[in-house]
């Protein structure tokens, strides 16, 4: 016997049709789901790569930041040695200084005179107390210290006598100067 189909041709070709394209829409869904993932998962990748350069660098960071503290640290006590090496030296200058000011003193000093205090202030001005048998000696030393090469505009800011004794308490102030030593020459540019 033959076999007759008695369902009509066309609707089993449909079905065989939609099943044909229910199949490709689930290969088609599993393919795009499949890219989905792997484009998320490649993407993940790239974040936490990203994020592992993030964390080095910040690492990196981190160190160069205590590296410059340690490198401003040790400027501070170079720039703080350097200020010191300075002091030191201006010290050293103004030690024969120091001594060529006493000796001067001592020399200018007229009899009669006794000194009680020698203070300096600031860098060029020096204050001289004392005490003198009469105000003719104080004038005589105010006029030997303007003779001096080592002191310049000496000024009486106080002189007292006492009437008992006859002794004048005295307190100058002078200028110091630093004569030029024999060696130097002034340079007047040929004026």
């Amino acid at each position: 016997m033959t076999k007759i189909n008695l369902l009509p041709w066309r609707e089993t070709h449909r079905r065989e049709k939609n099943n044909e394209f229910y199949v490709v829409l689930g290969l088609c869904a599993a393919l795009a789901a499949g890219a989905g993932w792997g484009g998320l998962q490649f993407a993940k990748d790239k974040v936490q790569f990203q994020e592992k350069r993030n964390a080095r660098l910040t690492t990196e960071i981190d160190l160069l930041q205590e590296e410059l503290a340690a490198i401003r640290e040790l400027e501070d006590t170079k720039n703080n040695l350097l200020a010191r090496m300075e002091i030191i030296q201006q010290l050293q200058g103004q030690r024969p200084q120091i001594v060529h000011t006493f000796h001067e003193v001592a020399s200018r000093l007229p009899d009669g005179v006794f000194l009680t205090s020698m203070k300096q202030v600031g860098n060029k001005q020096l204050v001289i107390e004392g005490r003198a048998e009469s105000n003719a000696r104080v004038s005589a030393l105010m006029r030997r210290m303007d003779r001096s090469d080592y002191f310049d505009n000496p000024k009486l800011d106080v002189i007292q006598a006492d009437k008992v004794d006859g002794i004048s308490t005295f307190k100058l102030s002078v200028i110091q100067l630093t004569p030029k030593a024999d060696g130097e020459l002034e340079t007047d540019n040929g004026i």
